[in-house]
């Protein structure tokens, strides 16, 4: 069955999670920042998702805002940034105004001028896609911007990849699904989209019951299998 569909986590697969403390290790002042950046910005990261997983396990859900709050608190406790209330809000702010990767706009125009429909799905709350969306510009190439805020649970539950076909109509053979995370395409590859790993940290495949169809280091290609 061809592909009609392409739905895109967002965060780490179409915007740059780390350019938030990127941005503010670069203003002046931030030295103690700048040498550690990239270690906070994974442990923000590793903490965020954590945090979504064990809410939807203990059926505690937050927005996601939420979450990226208390994975920063946490991120910067541990690099001994926590009195620095000021860099806090910074980082915060940088969160909402994330660029998309080089390639994405030119990769969805693609998608889009061959009769593809494209979407994000993304555990992200809406009014943070929204930004993030308005920010990079890629809004005119999608379709939809879907938030697990609509279910009430974060990914990997099925929940969440039922709201591709109840919005697009589209059996799940006809969805190509695109994530940077490893266990969100392995979620997705068990409920029976077609999957895309967007492995841009040359990482191992994860050992879960389910692999991605398919791996690359960016979404430059990927057009050629959508179409």
């Amino acid at each position: 069955m061809p592909i009609t569909t392409c739905v895109f986590d967002a965060y780490g697969t179409l915007f740059d999670v780390t350019a938030a403390a990127r941005q503010a290790a670069e203003q002046p002042g931030r030295e103690k920042l700048a040498a550690s950046w990239q270690a906070l910005a994974a442990d923000w990261r590793a903490k965020q998702l954590q945090y979504t997983w064990l809410r939807a396990i203990t059926g505690e859900h937050t927005p996601f805002w939420n979450v990226t709050m208390d994975g920063l608190a946490w991120a910067m406790q541990k690099h001994g940034l926590e009195e620095d209330a000021e860099l806090r809000e910074i980082l915060l702010a940088l969160y909402w105004e994330l660029a998309a990767y080089p390639e994405v706009p030119a990769m969805l125009a693609k998608l889009k001028a061959a009769g593809k429909s494209c979407a994000i799905l993304s555990n992200g709350s809406p009014d943070m896609l929204d930004g993030a969306v308005e920010f990079s510009g890629i809004g005119t190439y999608l379709d939809a911007v879907l938030s697990v805020e609509e279910v009430g649970i974060f990914k990997p539950a099925s929940k969440v990849y039922d709201m591709v076909g109840a919005r697009f109509g589209c059996a799940r053979e006809e969805v190509l699904f695109v994530s940077s995370n490893g266990w969100d395409v392995a979620g997705a590859s068990g409920y029976g989209f077609t999957t895309v790993w967007a492995n841009r940290a040359g990482d191992p495949v994860d050992r879960l019951p389910h692999r991605p169809h398919h791996i690359l280091s960016d979404l430059t290609t990927l057009p050629e299998i959508a179409i």
